[in-house]
Parts: structure tokens; sequence; C-alpha cells
């Protein structure tokens, strides 16, 4: 039986700057960020480090509990 795999993300830090990329990681991974660390996460539909639409963490926990409600 395969297992099954929450989608990647890519998560990046918002900076004076702009966006700094931290890393690919699954989107539970990401949610369990500390809440005080400022980060953007690629939307989950999209493809990680190949995007440019970025949504916050509490949009990424809204998008999470639209898909799980479709199964």
């Amino acid at each position: 039986m395969a297992q099954k795999t929450k989608p990647l993300v890519e998560v990046a830090a918002k900076t004076e700057d702009g966006r700094v990329p931290l890393g690919i990681m699954n989107t539970k991974q990401a949610l369990d960020l500390p809440d005080d660390l400022d980060v953007e996460v690629s939307h989950p539909d999209k493809e990680p480090g190949a995007t440019d639409h970025f949504i916050d963490k509490e949009e990424l926990r809204s998008v999470g509990r639209k898909a799980r409600d479709k199964q």
C-alpha cells in the first residue's frame, strides 16, 4: 500500500530586502515553524522552488483543510 505524502512547499523568510529562501519542506513541517518567524510559503498546488505564488501560514492552513475536506 502506497504511503500518502504531504505536498512540498518552498519556505522563505520575509526581510526588508525581500524574500530569502529557507528551503523546501512538506506542509506539516512548514506549519510547525514558530509563529514568530515571519515566513511565506509557496502555494502547495504550485511547483516548489519554481513559482512566485506565495501565501502565509494561515492561508496554508486553510488550503490544507479544504484539501482534507475533499477526501
